[in-house]
Order: structure tokens, then sequence, then C-alpha cells
């Protein structure tokens, strides 16, 4: 099977031996993207409502680099250091998804990538599938 990585300059580089994401076989596979904002590979803010929001921006802008909108994901697992926020997370999703929403699964976790609050991965079908 052939795999092409994706990348994008509008997202944060990835910070160790991973590719932002992998095309192969009709899908597209982002790898975990956190808060940072990629200009400055910095943790945007403390605020768990702007960290999701740069997650989903940091997504987005992979998925619009492999030709792909927001119609295109079909599974997103989210990774939060606490459930409490998961309301958050419903309310940032349904600004940028519409219905028939991703599949989803959220799971709280001891601890994520430089201290952050959420990350998120992502599965989309490719747009020329």
């Amino acid at each position: 099977m052939k795999k092409k990585p994706i990348f994008s300059s509008r997202a944060p580089k990835a910070i160790g031996a991973y590719s932002q994401a992998i095309k192969a076989g009709g899908m597209i596979f982002i790898s975990g993207q956190i808060p940072l904002v990629p200009e400055t590979m910095k943790i945007i803010s403390e605020d768990f409502e702007l960290q999701v929001n740069q997650v989903i921006v940091n997504l987005m802008s992979i998925a619009n680099e492999a030709g792909c909108d927001s119609t295109h994901f079909v599974k997103i697992t989210v990774y939060l250091k606490d459930l409490k926020n998961f309301s958050s997370v419903n309310k940032a999703m349904e600004n940028i998804f519409k219905e028939p929403y991703p599949a989803r699964a959220a799971v709280e976790v001891n601890d994520l990538p430089l201290g952050v609050e959420v990350e998120m991965d992502a599965i989309l079908i490719s747009s020329d599938s």
C-alpha cells in the first residue's frame, strides 16, 4: 500500500518521530493535535475554550492541506485532562461540524504533552476517494 505524508505550514510542526498526517488507502489519518499556535509553537492560552478551538483549527488546517473540509471527518478521538470540559468540546465541535457529525470517542487522561488540557486526532475520508 502506498502512503503519502501530509504537511501544512498552518499547523504545528511535528515535535517527534511522526507526520502531521498520512494519506493511505483513501483515508487520511491526522496525528494528535494540541493547542499550539503554528507561528510560535507555543500554547495558545491556559483557557480551555481557546485551547479546544486551536486544536480544531490545527486539525482543519491539515485537512485543508489534504484537500478536505469538515465534511470529510469520520472519526475524532478527544483526550481530556478533565472530562468536566466535555461540554466545551461539544460546543466547539458544533461550530465546525454539521450533522451527520463524525464518530467520536472522548477519554480522560492523566497528562498530555506540554501540560495542555486537550488533544485530538482524526480520521478523514479523502476528497479524491
